[in-house]
Order: structure tokens, then sequence, then C-alpha cells
């Protein structure tokens, strides 16, 4: 599985990394980036999560 965050869209709530902070950080711009591609399968339901109660639904799962 893989997680992409669409920088354009982040607005930088930082509610991803702390859904799962293993696969998602928050840059020094303000804005959340993927750290663990693939997505270590012991993560994916948290990875899930996290894109799932992103306000600005700009993480996608694949």
């Amino acid at each position: 599985m893989t997680a992409e965050v669409d920088q354009e869209q982040c607005m930088g709530c930082e509610s991803c990394p702390a859904f799962c902070p293993e696969v998602f950080e928050m840059g020094s711009d303000g804005l959340a980036y993927v750290i663990a591609d693939p997505v270590p399968s012991e993560y994916e339901e948290a990875a899930k999560e996290a894109a799932a109660g992103c306000p600005a639904h700009c993480i996608h799962i694949k």
C-alpha cells in the first residue's frame, strides 16, 4: 500500500501525523509529507484513518 499527500490541497492541520506519525510528518514548510513508502503493513490501518480524518481530503491511499 502507498500513501500520497497532495501538498497543493494540504492545509497544514497536522492531523495525519497525529493519526500515524510512522507514515506522515510535517515539513518545515508547514505541509504534510509521507515518510514511509510503501506503508509498512502494521501501519496500514492508521494510514487509512489519517486519510479518512484529513479535513482537506488531500491524502490518497493506493
